[in-house]
C-alpha cells in the first residue's frame, strides 16, 4: 500500500461516522475489514445510521450435505448484519462483538439466489446494543432472522 493510499485510509478511518465508514466500504472506497465478506459473497449495499443493508449470493461451497446453506453460514450472514447494524450508530467506525444470536430459520437458503439482508439497530445504547436482521429472498419472503445483543470492540477505541 502506498504512502498516499495509507493516509487516505487512515484519514477515513478516523474521520467518518460509523455509516459512513460502512457505506465507504460498500463503495470500494475503504479496504474489507476481513476477508470473510468475499469468502461468504457478502456485499454491502447501503448503510445510514441504524441500518445496513447487504446483497448476499451465497455459493455452493456453503452448502451442507442436502445440497441447501448450511445454517452456521445463515447465522454467520445475520450476526454481520446485526453487528454491522450497530457499528452504523457510531460516531467513527467500532467493530462489534456478539454477546448473544437467536436465529430463526424460517425457509431453505439456495445458493447462486440473491438475498438482502437488512440489519437495523432497535436500542443504540453507548455500552449494550440491540439489533435485528432480516433475509429475504427475491420473492420478497423471510428465509431467516435473527436478534442480538452486541457491544463495541473498546480494543478499536479512539
Amino acid at each position: 500500500m502506498s504512502a498516499d493510499i495509507a493516509k487516505e485510509t487512515a484519514d477515513l478511518w478516523n474521520t467518518l461516522t460509523g455509516a459512513e465508514l460502512i457505506q465507504a466500504i460498500g463503495d470500494g472506497r475503504f479496504p474489507q475489514i476481513s476477508d470473510i465478506n468475499d469468502h461468504i459473497g457478502q456485499v454491502i449495499v447501503a448503510a445510514e445510521p441504524g441500518r445496513v443493508e447487504i446483497s448476499w449470493t451465497p455459493a455452493e461451497k456453503l452448502c451442507n450435505p442436502g445440497g441447501t446453506v448450511h445454517g452456521g453460514y445463515i447465522a454467520m450472514i445475520l450476526d454481520n448484519a446485526v453487528c454491522l447494524a450497530g457499528a452504523s450508530t457510531g460516531e467513527v467506525f467500532m467493530p462489534m462483538l456478539t454477546l448473544n444470536l437467536n436465529v430463526d430459520y424460517l425457509r431453505s437458503v439456495q445458493a447462486g439466489v440473491a438475498y438482502t439482508v437488512v440489519g437495523t439497530c432497535v436500542h443504540p445504547g453507548r455500552t449494550r446494543m440491540f439489533s435485528t436482521a432480516v433475509i429475504t429472498g427475491p420473492d420478497g419472503r423471510p428465509a431467516a432472522q435473527a436478534s442480538a445483543s452486541v457491544l463495541p470492540n473498546r480494543a478499536f477505541a479512539r
